[in-house]
């Protein structure tokens, strides 16, 4: 236990239940519970829309409660219909295993499966449906939920009233998810799912199921679905998703996610995200509005999810490079980059190649930004630049329009880089 709130007081505080069930917060005040969340194995990797599920169970353990993650293998192959428009792409099952190994490799991250106490469980609902037959599943599961039931809950309402409609596939996906809390409830003790607002209508069907099959009491709580305070959709960039796995997004262009929110969002996503305790973040949340210059609430949500997500190692790493970006740093710690975050950092500056045995006897600086490059359109104008102190080489003023450029200015055995003025970036590439 970090503190003497109950859990759901702990999330209430933070902005982190949406929906819950009666008797919820007196479940927790008299016993440890065992609670779920499902994961969708959509890719080998998580996003950051999941971190608020994430953090639910994280939660959870800290209280001294047992969480089970749920990776859908059976229902990944189905698809659910909440918050979609229209059918997606069904998966294969070699798709399906893949990304079922990467999503737990992610899950064991956060979570503790060492505990005595309480440790957390990665199950996969095609254990238990893999045997299951069709017929079986009707007989056994179909007849204790009407259709009537089925077609109150929006996700499929919705879907009803659209253009596109519902598949009898997609519209069965509240009925198998509504069998994983049976079975997680029947075989692991399972009293509690948990899940986005838009989640609400499968778990409740999963509660009612739990109810006539077996007279069972259990609870569901949703938390809200994340948005940005200028309406845009949370977690995506011109890039896409803001991905768990730097492979998919670097560490620092997690950090400058985080980085870049808006005060209005920094305010309610360090609550939402961090773990930091009511006092610290008021704390925090008093001088960020003292100074919002300094973006203080920005910096520590940043710092203390990509700490959590990545490393202390490529946090540093990652605020290392956003001085790099704001020409506040050396040319030591620039040669210090390696290069898919130097790429990273200058995305969409210009670039101009040239030959690696150009800078072999070196090439005069004047020569390199109006002959070898167009940065410059002539050596006079480039000359009077460096005159006024406007260039920079790899962070360091050029003092000289006789300076000769070579090899070992090369960042990464590879790049140059030249900056105009204060924000003017340009990289050269030798080959």
């Amino acid at each position: 236990m970090l503190n003497k709130l109950n859990f759901i007081e702990e999330l209430e505080w933070r902005g982190l239940i949406h929906d819950i069930t009666p008797g919820t917060k007196e479940l927790f005040d008299k016993q440890q519970v065992t609670a779920y969340i499902g994961f969708d194995p959509t890719a080998d990797s998580l996003h950051i829309g999941s971190m608020v599920q994430i953090v639910l169970l994280m939660h959870l353990q800290r209280h001294g409660h047992k969480p089970i993650a749920l990776v859908g293998g059976a229902t990944g192959m189905v698809g659910d219909p909440s918050g979609k428009s229209k059918e997606r792409n069904l998966l294969s099952e070699e798709e399906l295993d893949k990304n079922l190994k990467g999503i737990t490799a992610q899950l064991e991250k956060f979570l503790d499966f060492k505990s005595e106490q309480n440790h957390a469980e990665v199950v996969n609902n095609f254990d238990w449906f893999k045997n299951f037959s069709f017929l079986g599943f009707i007989r056994d599961v179909g007849k204790y939920i009407t259709v009537n039931y089925m077609m109150s809950k929006d996700s499929v309402k919705l879907r009803f009233t659209g253009d596109v409609g519902i598949s009898f596939t997609e519209f069965s996906y509240q009925l198998i998810q509504g069998y994983d809390f049976y079975w997680l409830y029947k075989n692991k003790g399972v009293q509690l799912q948990m899940g986005g607002s838009d989640q609400w209508g499968n778990i409740t069907t999963g509660s009612e199921l739990i109810r006539k099959m077996d007279g069972g009491d259990v609870h569901a709580l949703t938390s809200p679905l994340v948005r940005k305070a200028d309406g845009g959709k949370f977690g995506k960039t011109e890039q896409g998703n803001v991905w768990l796995d730097p492979a998919r997004t670097s560490p620092y262009r997690f950090y400058q996610f985080w980085l870049n929110c808006s005060d209005d969002d920094a305010i309610n996503w360090i609550k939402i995200f961090t773990f930091l305790d009511k006092a610290t973040i008021d704390e925090l949340t008093a001088q960020h509005q003292a100074a919002p210059h300094l973006r203080i609430l920005q910096k520590a949500l940043a710092e203390d999810i990509t700490v959590r997500v990545h490393s202390r190692e490529e946090y540093e790493k990652a605020v290392q490079a956003s001085e790099v970006l704001f020409g506040k740093s050396t040319k030591e710690q620039l040669q210090g980059l390696d290069e898919a975050t130097l790429l990273d950092i200058f995305d969409g500056v210009p670039n101009f190649p040239i030959s690696a045995s150009d800078l072999k006897n070196g090439i005069q600086i004047v020569e390199l930004l109006a002959g070898a490059t167009s940065i410059y359109s002539s050596k006079g104008e480039a000359r009077r630049a460096i005159k006024a102190g406007a260039i920079n080489l790899n962070q360091e003023k050029v003092a000289s329009e006789e300076q000769l450029v070579g090899g070992s200015d090369l960042i990464n055995e590879k790049y140059l880089l030249l900056r105009k003025g204060k924000k003017d970036y340009h990289l050269v590439v030798a080959s």
